[in-house]
């Protein structure tokens, strides 16, 4: 049974991981474990991202309760998961957030996938006064709302996602770029964000169009791209539609010498082979990407972990992964410092903790809006026979870019 059918079967459910508690000493024992809850996709659009996310805090509860728990005022406390299903649905998330902090009495919460489900999620936290750690939502506006108990641990802020990609666009000379994007908060402030970047370097924005979620057909728009004659082709979508846009490029034999897929670097999209050859992307998480951490697992310790605890996984770990186990990390010495589980008190911690810890994912610094500043993403290419590699920008780049990109009939 593969990982992924593990977590399907499973939501929701109560995932705890006590061994040895009875060792404990007596005082700790009393305390009781922190809960912290979240909610998982077991379908819809986001399914697959939050599943590699989560699997990403499945490794960081392992590791804190190995160790015996969180210090919390001198006693240590173990952490208990407690995971349940949203659907991908805006609605639902409202009343699971509602049910995880007032039936199952959470003490935090890690957010959601995305940003249209942590918006919602942030609502009910900050309304019941629990603090959030988001991992996963980039959209500007969450961080626009006054909420006052949340943290985006290790997700940069959506209008900074396409500076690398879009930088590296113009530094090879293309012109003109079609940004069609989905009708989602993400997406639509990513596609804002990219567009506003592809002007500020002197590009031409000829195609700026949304399309509402659920669409599968994107034929119109590949054509009207190409139309207009496009260089650049930088959709702004979740992996779904990604993957199937790309399956409709080479059906209608459409190619742009510059084509971007935010989640072009994840194992889902890489499983359509030779088809991702010559697309950039941009990942946290890769072999070229090595930070010298001062908090939890480094990369060969982190993959360790992964391999142990999802044997028969269908994925490997991927940049959802690591942002997820770099929250647990960074809420861990949130949680630490402040010697409390208060919402005011664990904010205050993270304030005091920005520019001072490097995780897994990268260097953590929050504003007062508990916006992420640091959390860079390097822009990467599927070069043929050497996979994904690092291209932009020069400080970390292993190899260059392949530009431009050749047609379908002119690929082995």
């Amino acid at each position: 049974m593969t990982s992924r059918r593990r977590i399907l079967g499973t939501i929701p459910v109560l995932c705890a991981v006590l061994s040895g508690f009875a060792s404990v000493p007596a005082m700790a024992q009393a305390a009781g474990p922190i809960r912290i809850g979240m909610t998982v996709s077991s379908a819809g659009a986001f399914a697959l991202a939050s599943q590699s996310g989560t699997r990403g805090v499945d490794i960081w509860v392992d590791e804190v309760n190995a160790r015996g728990g969180i210090d919390v005022g001198g006693r240590k406390r173990k952490v208990e998961l407690v995971k349940l299903d949203d659907r991908s649905d805006k609605q639902m998330v409202t009343r699971v957030y509602e049910k995880l902090i007032i039936d199952d009495k959470v003490d935090v919460l890690f957010g959601p996938f995305g940003s249209t489900l942590t918006g919602a999620a942030a609502t009910v936290t900050e309304r019941l006064g629990k603090f959030m750690v988001i991992w996963s939502a980039a959209s500007d506006q969450i961080y626009q709302q006054g909420f006052k108990n949340i943290v985006s641990a290790t997700q940069m802020p959506v209008s900074a996602v396409p500076s690398m990609s879009i930088e590296l666009a113009a530094k090879l000379g293309f012109k003109k770029i079609a940004i069609p994007y989905s009708d989602e908060p993400f997406t639509a402030g990513m596609a804002d964000a990219s567009k506003k970047t592809a002007e500020s370097h002197g590009m031409q924005v000829v195609m700026f169009d949304r399309y509402p979620k659920g669409q599968k057909d994107f034929s119109t728009a590949l054509q009207k791209a190409k139309a207009l004659g496009a260089e650049v082709f930088y959709p702004c979508s979740y992996e779904s539609d990604l993957i199937s846009m790309i399956g409709q490029m080479k059906q209608l034999n459409i190619y742009f010498p510059f084509t971007y897929i935010h989640y072009g670097s994840t194992p889902q999209f890489l499983e359509i082979g030779k088809d991702a050859d010559y697309i950039y992307s941009q990942t946290l998480f890769h072999p070229d990407i090595n930070w010298k951490v001062n908090a939890g697992y480094d990369r060969e310790k982190f993959l360790a972990a992964y391999a142990r605890l999802n044997p028969n996984a269908s994925f490997a770990a991927d940049f959802q992964t690591a942002q997820a186990y770099g929250a647990g990390v960074i809420l861990e010495q949130m949680i630490a410092k402040a010697g409390s589980i208060d919402a005011a008190a664990l904010k205050k911690a993270a304030l005091e903790l920005s520019g001072k810890l490097t995780v897994l994912p990268g260097e953590y610094a929050i504003d007062a809006t508990g916006k992420q500043l640091k959390m860079v993403t390097p822009t990467m290419q599927v070069q043929p026979g050497k996979g994904l590699v690092a291209v932009w920008p020069p400080a970390v780049a292993t190899n260059k870019p392949i530009s431009p990109a050749p047609g379908w009939n002119e690929r082995k």
